[in-house]
């Protein structure tokens, strides 16, 4: 029979210990100093009370504790010495039948990665969802993160020890994170969608109005209708657009709400990635409200206000130079000269759109009107390591930075790489390597700005050349415009100075300027107080990346919620990952928000009543 927190709260303490025996490998102290802290008010509040015992613990019951563990596929496999719990969990993941080949790399795995760190690799190998990581993907992760930093490693080590001792907490509850799943399942099938060439590849690359773009896009519209929205239209910039009606004597037309009694609340994300990137970023924006609306219609519950759910289009500015087309068209932001832009293949902005039959003309349509609209949040992973070092599920974001964008070009001379003196040279690509350092010894002196040169080519380069041409890109972000301006302004005086010195010159264009975008107080509070209903312990933290949320900061009070990442919460990356016990938390967090917003709304119609 499952356990309840009810129990574990009411028991002795030597009882609930023996409940909870093999939660972490043969340390059962774990357990016994995170009781101390009962009652709990969820299961979520366990584990981080459990997670913090091992960090307050120090370095030596932490090294301890990894050496309790057995090697995965090891002796302790052979001789049968597992714990039920390992010997279940190495059974699921396929470990017991690893082929010959397969288990004489991994005992060879075992040997590198013990005579480097001086403790075992461990891995939570029944993985993210729960249901079990494949052998190639173990592996894999295992070569990996052998070269690793050992104070990483370690880390990383700790990490996985509590994502088990998650798992079998779970098993012993009986508890499944279904929303969570959900969420993740409909996540995995967007991501079979990726452009050409990078398919092949297996990597997943979305860029706007590519086919596999619009393949989403028809996925998307498909999951909002079969979660339940009442209404789901593609708008004439490709965001997908999902109502969940306050009532059946609401009515919709794709302009919004007729008649807009009740000021709607806006959510979502943008469904584009960067090239090669993760499967979550933006896209978990979109799934946990959506999860939400599928709970609501199931239940045959509505709201007292209206809940419009956007898939922006576009936020990554990857194929055009058009950063937050997607929330820019809903702002009025939408720019007509992005029309003209051309991609990599010549093909306009233009073009693409009428090619996938979007009204170009109905696009200064989509501006919202503010004073419909109670504000804009947004769920978003942290694309961060902060969470993820905490362990904790959840982050409140207080602010967004501000940022500026540019891509260059320096131009110098390209000239035989054996006979040209290093002392009459024009090398382009020198020149940007220098900026490079320039910008990372900069933004280091802040403390928490940061900068980034992403791209740096040299367009037909040769290995007996020096470079003629080299183009990159620049990324600057600080938590307030006075800062970003102070560091940019540096920044491109720098450069000014490089090229004089060195004989070459440059080109710079702006491709996105976006303000500081602090989160409204009343909805921070609401997010606040969402996450504390679940026994989460709060935490608050700025975010360094932009999202769509900073474009709609513009026209409507917003507030964002981070969900913790795995990999060191790594992000634009194939190791972007969560787990769908945070999601599920995330999906339970939203749920929380739109109960309390429905709550000041019933008692404010009392008021006026």
């Amino acid at each position: 029979m499952a356990l309840t927190l009810a129990q574990l709260n009411a028991a002795s303490l030597d009882d609930a210990v023996q409940w909870l025996a093999g939660l972490y490998e043969h340390s059962p102290w774990i357990v016994r100093q995170a009781l101390a802290q009962r009652p709990f008010q969820s299961l979520a509040q366990l584990k981080h009370a459990m997670a913090r015992t091992v960090t307050d613990a120090g370095r030596e019951p932490q090294l301890a504790l990894l050496r309790a563990h057995p090697e995965l596929a090891g002796k302790a496999m052979v001789s049968k010495t597992l714990t039920a719990e390992s010997t279940n969990e190495q059974n699921k993941a396929g470990l017991t039948q690893c082929t010959p080949a397969e288990f004489a790399h991994i005992q060879q795995l075992n040997a590198d990665y013990n005579a480097r760190f001086g403790f075992p690799f461990i891995l939570a190998v029944r993985g993210p969802r729960g249901v079990g990581l494949t052998k190639a993907e173990i592996i894999a992760t295992f070569e990996r993160r052998v070269h690793n930093h050992p104070d990483f490693e370690l880390a990383e080590c700790l990490r996985n020890v509590h994502r088990i001792a998650e798992i079998r907490l779970n098993d012993k509850f009986g508890f499944e994170p279904t929303l969570g799943n959900t969420v993740w399942d409909w996540q995995e099938t967007l991501a079979q969608h990726s452009d050409a060439g990078y398919a092949e590849r297996g990597e997943l690359t979305v860029t706007y109005l590519t086919d596999a773009h619009r393949a989403c896009a028809q996925r998307i519209s498909m999951d909002m209708r079969n979660a339940g929205c009442d209404s789901v239209h593609i708008d004439a910039v490709g965001n997908v657009v999902g109502y969940y009606k306050k009532d059946s004597a609401s009515r919709i037309s794709d302009g919004g709400w007729e008649p807009k009694t009740h000021k709607i609340l806006l959510t979502g994300s943008h469904y584009d990635t960067v090239r090669n990137g993760g499967k979550y970023d933006g896209r978990l924006g979109i799934y946990v409200p959506l999860a939400v609306v599928q709970t609501l219609a199931a239940q045959k519950r509505r709201l007292p206000f209206n809940l419009e759910i956007v898939a922006f289009a576009e936020e990554e500015g990857q194929r055009y130079k058009a950063t937050f087309l997607g929330s820019g068209a809903l702002t009025g932001d939408f720019q007509s000269e992005w029309l003209d832009q051309l991609d990599a293949d010549g093909i306009s902005m233009r073009q693409a759109m009428q090619h996938a039959g979007l009204c170009i003309d109905d696009i200064s349509k989509l501006q919202r009107n503010p004073d419909d609209y109670q504000g804009f949040v947004e769920v978003h992973i942290e694309q961060g390591p902060v969470l993820n070092e905490l362990d904790l599920p959840l982050g409140i974001v207080t602010s967004i930075n501000a940022s500026v964008r540019y891509t260059g070009e320096v131009i110098g001379m390209a000239s035989h790489a054996g006979t040209t003196p290093m002392d009459r040279r024009r090398d382009a690509a020198a020149a940007v390597a220098e900026l490079q350092l320039y910008v990372e010894q900069r933004a280091l002196a802040d403390g928490d700005s940061v900068g980034t040169v992403g791209i740096l080519q040299v367009p037909n380069g040769s290995i007996n050349v020096v470079p003629g041409r080299c183009q990159f890109s620049l990324d600057l972000r600080a938590p307030s415009d006075a800062q970003r301006d102070a560091l940019a302004r540096d920044v491109l005086a720098q450069l000014q100075t490089i090229c004089e010195r060195r004989g070459v010159h440059h080109t710079l264009t702006e491709t996105m300027r976006a303000s500081a975008a602090p989160s409204a107080p009343k909805w921070q509070q609401r997010w606040e107080d969402a996450v504390s209903a679940l026994g989460v312990p709060l935490y608050r933290l700025p975010s360094g990346a932009g999202h769509d949320a900073m474009k709609l900061h513009t026209l409507l009070p917003q507030a964002m919620l981070f969900v913790r990442g795995q990999n060191s919460g790594i992000s634009h990356n194939p190791l972007e990952s969560t787990t769908s016990d945070d999601m599920q938390l995330a999906v339970e967090a939203f749920m929380q928000l739109l109960a309390l917003v429905a709550q000041e709304t019933d008692l404010a119609k009392r008021d006026q009543g």
